[in-house]
Protein backbone atom coordinates (compact mmCIF):
# COMPACT_ATOMS: atom_id res chain seq x y z
CA UNK A 1 0.00 0.00 0.00
CA UNK A 2 1.17 3.26 -0.89
CA UNK A 3 0.48 5.35 2.10
CA UNK A 4 2.18 8.86 0.26
CA UNK A 5 0.16 8.83 -2.97
CA UNK A 6 -1.96 11.54 -2.02
CA UNK A 7 0.57 13.59 -1.40
CA UNK A 8 2.22 15.42 -4.88
CA UNK A 9 5.43 16.82 -5.37
CA UNK A 10 7.32 16.30 -2.52
CA UNK A 11 9.74 12.78 -3.73
CA UNK A 12 12.55 14.24 -1.80
CA UNK A 13 10.68 14.15 1.52
CA UNK A 14 9.21 11.17 0.75
CA UNK A 15 11.91 9.41 -0.45
CA UNK A 16 13.73 10.02 3.22
CA UNK A 17 10.26 8.13 5.20
CA UNK A 18 10.23 5.80 3.00
CA UNK A 19 13.71 4.95 3.74
CA UNK A 20 13.61 5.28 7.09
CA UNK A 21 10.78 2.18 7.19
CA UNK A 22 12.85 0.07 4.99
CA UNK A 23 16.16 0.15 7.03
CA UNK A 24 13.99 0.61 10.68
CA UNK A 25 16.12 3.59 11.25
CA UNK A 26 12.77 5.56 12.40
CA UNK A 27 13.84 8.66 14.14
CA UNK A 28 12.40 9.74 17.58
CA UNK A 29 11.45 13.04 16.08
CA UNK A 30 10.74 14.67 12.63
CA UNK A 31 10.97 18.61 11.48
CA UNK A 32 8.25 18.72 8.53
CA UNK A 33 9.85 21.92 7.11
CA UNK A 34 8.88 24.05 4.60
CA UNK A 35 6.38 26.80 3.62
CA UNK A 36 2.25 26.27 4.24
CA UNK A 37 -0.09 25.08 1.84
CA UNK A 38 2.50 22.84 0.20
CA UNK A 39 1.04 19.45 1.82
CA UNK A 40 3.17 19.15 5.07
CA UNK A 41 0.25 18.62 7.67
CA UNK A 42 -0.84 16.25 4.17
CA UNK A 43 2.43 14.65 4.56
CA UNK A 44 2.13 14.14 8.24
CA UNK A 45 -1.04 12.78 8.32
CA UNK A 46 0.12 9.86 5.54
CA UNK A 47 3.55 9.12 7.54
CA UNK A 48 1.53 9.12 11.08
CA UNK A 49 -0.74 6.48 9.13
CA UNK A 50 1.98 4.79 8.11
CA UNK A 51 3.43 4.31 11.30
CA UNK A 52 0.66 3.35 13.08
CA UNK A 53 -0.25 0.35 10.62
CA UNK A 54 3.44 -1.01 10.98
CA UNK A 55 2.82 -4.94 11.09
CA UNK A 56 -1.03 -4.37 10.44
CA UNK A 57 -2.44 -6.31 7.64
CA UNK A 58 -3.41 -4.72 4.36
CA UNK A 59 -7.35 -4.46 4.95
CA UNK A 60 -6.47 -3.02 8.39
CA UNK A 61 -4.69 -0.30 7.06
CA UNK A 62 -7.82 0.58 5.34
CA UNK A 63 -9.99 1.03 8.27
CA UNK A 64 -6.64 2.81 10.09
CA UNK A 65 -6.77 5.37 7.40
CA UNK A 66 -10.29 7.07 8.21
CA UNK A 67 -9.33 6.85 11.83
CA UNK A 68 -5.78 8.99 11.35
CA UNK A 69 -7.79 11.35 8.56
CA UNK A 70 -10.17 12.42 11.14
CA UNK A 71 -7.75 12.37 13.90
CA UNK A 72 -9.04 9.97 16.51
CA UNK A 73 -6.84 7.11 16.58
CA UNK A 74 -5.43 6.19 20.22
CA UNK A 75 -2.34 6.27 19.85
CA UNK A 76 -2.20 9.76 17.46
CA UNK A 77 -2.22 12.91 19.38
CA UNK A 78 -2.46 16.07 16.99
CA UNK A 79 -1.98 19.42 18.57
CA UNK A 80 -2.49 22.61 16.80
CA UNK A 81 -1.98 26.35 17.94
CA UNK A 82 -4.89 27.83 20.81
CA UNK A 83 -6.22 30.69 21.98
CA UNK A 84 -6.44 30.99 26.07
CA UNK A 85 -10.01 32.53 26.45
CA UNK A 86 -11.99 32.12 29.66
CA UNK A 87 -9.28 28.90 31.20
CA UNK A 88 -10.48 26.99 27.70
CA UNK A 89 -7.52 26.24 25.00
CA UNK A 90 -9.67 27.23 21.61
CA UNK A 91 -8.20 26.26 18.37
CA UNK A 92 -8.31 28.86 15.38
CA UNK A 93 -11.53 27.07 13.82
CA UNK A 94 -12.72 26.67 17.39
CA UNK A 95 -12.32 30.37 18.19
CA UNK A 96 -14.05 31.31 14.72
CA UNK A 97 -17.08 29.63 15.48
CA UNK A 98 -17.44 31.20 18.88
CA UNK A 99 -16.88 34.55 17.72
CA UNK A 100 -13.61 34.65 19.18
CA UNK A 101 -11.49 37.51 17.45
CA UNK A 102 -8.17 38.40 18.32
CA UNK A 103 -4.99 40.35 16.75
CA UNK A 104 -2.13 37.99 18.05
CA UNK A 105 -2.08 34.30 16.56
CA UNK A 106 -2.79 31.43 18.23
CA UNK A 107 0.69 29.61 20.32
CA UNK A 108 1.11 26.04 20.88
CA UNK A 109 1.03 26.35 24.82
CA UNK A 110 3.00 24.62 27.73
CA UNK A 111 -0.46 23.19 29.04
CA UNK A 112 -0.14 21.83 25.25
CA UNK A 113 2.94 19.93 26.00
CA UNK A 114 2.07 18.70 29.43
CA UNK A 115 -0.93 17.00 27.76
CA UNK A 116 1.74 15.62 24.95
CA UNK A 117 4.12 14.29 28.31
CA UNK A 118 0.44 12.69 29.52
CA UNK A 119 -0.28 10.86 26.80
CA UNK A 120 2.97 9.77 26.11
CA UNK A 121 3.18 8.10 29.63
CA UNK A 122 1.23 5.40 28.98
CA UNK A 123 2.00 2.49 26.42
CA UNK A 124 0.44 2.44 23.03
CA UNK A 125 -2.60 0.78 22.92
CA UNK A 126 -3.25 -0.63 19.91
CA UNK A 127 -0.09 0.65 17.33
CA UNK A 128 3.38 -0.78 18.07
CA UNK A 129 4.24 3.12 18.82
CA UNK A 130 2.54 6.42 19.54
CA UNK A 131 2.79 9.43 17.02
CA UNK A 132 2.41 13.23 18.12
CA UNK A 133 1.95 15.86 15.35
CA UNK A 134 2.56 19.47 16.39
CA UNK A 135 1.19 22.32 13.76
CA UNK A 136 3.09 25.62 13.34
CA UNK A 137 5.79 24.76 16.03
CA UNK A 138 7.18 28.00 15.25
CA UNK A 139 4.34 29.54 17.46
CA UNK A 140 5.65 27.48 20.78
CA UNK A 141 5.92 29.69 23.73
CA UNK A 142 9.56 29.77 25.17
CA UNK A 143 7.78 27.90 28.33
CA UNK A 144 6.50 25.26 25.48
CA UNK A 145 9.33 24.94 23.76
CA UNK A 146 11.54 24.28 26.91
CA UNK A 147 9.03 21.60 28.53
CA UNK A 148 8.76 19.69 24.88
CA UNK A 149 12.45 20.03 24.66
CA UNK A 150 12.51 17.13 27.73
CA UNK A 151 9.93 14.64 25.79
CA UNK A 152 12.41 14.84 22.68
CA UNK A 153 14.99 13.55 24.54
CA UNK A 154 12.96 10.60 26.23
CA UNK A 155 10.24 9.94 23.88
CA UNK A 156 9.49 6.55 24.86
CA UNK A 157 7.76 4.18 22.28
CA UNK A 158 6.93 7.16 20.28
CA UNK A 159 7.65 9.47 17.24
CA UNK A 160 7.34 13.17 16.86
CA UNK A 161 6.13 15.16 13.96
CA UNK A 162 6.67 19.01 14.66
CA UNK A 163 5.50 21.23 11.52
CA UNK A 164 7.15 24.45 10.88
CA UNK A 165 8.38 26.47 8.16
CA UNK A 166 11.94 26.39 8.43
CA UNK A 167 14.66 25.28 10.39
CA UNK A 168 15.69 29.25 11.71
CA UNK A 169 12.03 29.21 13.03
CA UNK A 170 12.36 26.82 16.01
CA UNK A 171 15.12 26.46 18.81
CA UNK A 172 18.50 24.94 17.68
CA UNK A 173 18.13 22.46 20.78
CA UNK A 174 15.31 21.00 19.35
CA UNK A 175 16.11 20.87 15.72
CA UNK A 176 19.25 19.10 16.62
CA UNK A 177 16.67 16.25 17.86
CA UNK A 178 15.28 16.19 15.38
CA UNK A 179 15.45 14.67 11.64
CA UNK A 180 14.64 17.33 8.80
CA UNK A 181 12.19 16.52 5.81
CA UNK A 182 12.15 19.37 3.28
CA UNK A 183 8.75 20.17 1.47
CA UNK A 184 9.27 22.49 -1.26
CA UNK A 185 6.86 25.15 -3.20
CA UNK A 186 5.54 22.95 -5.62
CA UNK A 187 5.43 23.48 -9.86
CA UNK A 188 2.28 25.42 -11.47
CA UNK A 189 1.65 22.26 -12.85
CA UNK A 190 1.28 20.28 -9.51
CA UNK A 191 -0.49 23.57 -7.93
CA UNK A 192 -3.54 23.33 -10.39
CA UNK A 193 -3.60 18.91 -10.41
CA UNK A 194 -4.10 19.63 -6.87
CA UNK A 195 -6.84 21.87 -6.64
CA UNK A 196 -8.29 20.34 -9.45
CA UNK A 197 -8.57 17.25 -7.00
CA UNK A 198 -9.38 19.07 -4.55
CA UNK A 199 -12.80 20.89 -6.19
CA UNK A 200 -11.36 23.98 -7.01
CA UNK A 201 -11.59 23.74 -10.86
CA UNK A 202 -12.32 27.92 -10.56
CA UNK A 203 -9.29 29.09 -8.93
CA UNK A 204 -7.04 27.15 -11.71
CA UNK A 205 -8.70 29.99 -14.87
CA UNK A 206 -7.71 32.85 -12.53
CA UNK A 207 -3.59 33.33 -13.20
CA UNK A 208 -3.20 35.94 -10.67
CA UNK A 209 -4.59 33.64 -7.79
CA UNK A 210 -2.32 30.89 -8.95
CA UNK A 211 0.67 33.51 -9.11
CA UNK A 212 0.29 34.88 -5.91
CA UNK A 213 -0.02 31.47 -3.95
CA UNK A 214 3.98 30.87 -5.11
CA UNK A 215 3.42 27.55 -5.53
CA UNK A 216 1.50 26.65 -2.43
CA UNK A 217 -2.16 25.27 -3.31
CA UNK A 218 -2.78 26.07 0.38
CA UNK A 219 -2.30 30.02 -0.76
CA UNK A 220 -4.26 29.47 -3.56
CA UNK A 221 -7.15 28.08 -1.68
CA UNK A 222 -7.24 30.93 1.02
CA UNK A 223 -6.37 33.99 -1.49
CA UNK A 224 -9.56 32.76 -3.32
CA UNK A 225 -11.60 32.97 -0.02
CA UNK A 226 -10.23 36.26 0.69
CA UNK A 227 -10.70 37.56 -2.78
CA UNK A 228 -14.72 36.16 -2.47
CA UNK A 229 -14.99 38.22 0.72
CA UNK A 230 -14.24 41.35 -1.05
CA UNK A 231 -17.94 42.42 -2.91
CA UNK A 232 -17.33 42.50 -6.55
CA UNK A 233 -18.27 45.92 -7.26
CA UNK A 234 -15.42 47.26 -4.65
CA UNK A 235 -13.03 44.59 -6.66
CA UNK A 236 -13.79 45.64 -9.99
CA UNK A 237 -12.89 49.57 -8.62
CA UNK A 238 -9.81 47.83 -6.81
CA UNK A 239 -8.51 47.34 -10.80
CA UNK A 240 -8.28 50.85 -11.84
CA UNK A 241 -6.92 53.08 -9.66
CA UNK A 242 -9.11 56.83 -8.95
CA UNK A 243 -8.37 59.49 -11.31
CA UNK A 244 -9.35 61.95 -8.64
CA UNK A 245 -8.86 62.98 -5.26
CA UNK A 246 -12.75 62.85 -4.38
CA UNK A 247 -12.45 58.96 -6.09
CA UNK A 248 -9.60 58.05 -3.97
CA UNK A 249 -11.58 58.94 -0.68
CA UNK A 250 -14.55 57.68 -1.85
CA UNK A 251 -13.01 54.22 -2.38
CA UNK A 252 -11.05 54.36 0.44
CA UNK A 253 -14.14 55.07 2.85
CA UNK A 254 -15.50 51.87 0.83
CA UNK A 255 -12.75 49.62 1.46
CA UNK A 256 -12.41 50.53 5.88
CA UNK A 257 -16.00 49.91 5.71
CA UNK A 258 -16.66 46.82 4.08
CA UNK A 259 -13.43 45.10 5.13
CA UNK A 260 -11.57 44.07 8.56
CA UNK A 261 -7.71 45.05 9.14
CA UNK A 262 -6.91 41.24 8.45
CA UNK A 263 -9.11 41.68 5.02
CA UNK A 264 -6.84 44.93 4.27
CA UNK A 265 -3.45 43.48 4.55
CA UNK A 266 -4.42 40.78 2.50
CA UNK A 267 -5.70 43.08 -0.51
CA UNK A 268 -2.81 45.12 -0.37
CA UNK A 269 -0.51 41.65 -1.03
CA UNK A 270 -2.79 40.97 -3.78
CA UNK A 271 -2.91 44.82 -5.42
CA UNK A 272 0.92 44.40 -5.14
CA UNK A 273 1.23 41.44 -7.28
CA UNK A 274 -1.82 42.18 -9.76
CA UNK A 275 -0.18 45.89 -10.16
CA UNK A 276 3.44 44.74 -10.94
CA UNK A 277 1.88 42.11 -13.14
CA UNK A 278 -0.15 44.74 -15.22
CA UNK A 279 3.01 47.44 -14.52
CA UNK A 280 5.63 46.70 -13.12
CA UNK A 281 5.38 50.32 -11.32
CA UNK A 282 7.97 50.30 -8.80
CA UNK A 283 6.95 53.65 -7.03
CA UNK A 284 3.38 52.06 -6.44
CA UNK A 285 4.56 48.88 -4.86
CA UNK A 286 6.62 51.01 -2.30
CA UNK A 287 3.00 52.88 -1.74
CA UNK A 288 1.75 49.49 -0.78
CA UNK A 289 4.34 48.32 1.09
CA UNK A 290 4.51 51.64 3.40
CA UNK A 291 0.74 51.28 3.74
CA UNK A 292 0.90 47.35 4.58
CA UNK A 293 3.75 49.32 7.67
CA UNK A 294 1.28 51.70 8.55
CA UNK A 295 -1.65 49.16 8.99
CA UNK A 296 0.47 46.74 11.02
CA UNK A 297 1.73 49.24 13.11
CA UNK A 298 -2.23 50.36 13.91
CA UNK A 299 -2.20 53.64 11.79
CA UNK A 300 -6.01 54.42 11.24
CA UNK A 301 -6.82 52.11 8.22
CA UNK A 302 -8.83 55.43 6.98
CA UNK A 303 -6.10 57.57 6.56
CA UNK A 304 -3.47 55.02 5.75
CA UNK A 305 -5.92 53.93 2.73
CA UNK A 306 -7.29 58.25 2.25
CA UNK A 307 -2.94 58.88 1.41
CA UNK A 308 -2.26 56.00 -0.05
CA UNK A 309 -4.88 56.19 -3.04
CA UNK A 310 -4.83 59.92 -3.44
CA UNK A 311 -0.73 59.56 -3.95
CA UNK A 312 -1.67 57.08 -6.43
CA UNK A 313 -4.98 58.82 -8.29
Amino acid sequence: MNHFRQLIGQSAGVTLLQQAISQNRIAPAYLFAGPGGVGRALGAKCFAQLLLSLNLSEEKQIKLKKRVWDKNHPDLYWVEPTYLHQGQLLTAKQAEETGLKRKAPPQVRIEQIRDITQFLSRPPLEASRCVVVIEAAETMTEAAANGLLKTLEEPGKATLILIAPSVDSLLPTLVSRCQKIPFYRLSETHVKTILGRLGYEEIIEHPDIIGLSQGSPGEAISAWQQLQNIPFELRQKLKKMPKTSLDALQLAKEITKELDNDAQLWLINYLQYFYWQKYQDQMFLKNLESAKKQLLSYVQPRLVWDCLLINVS
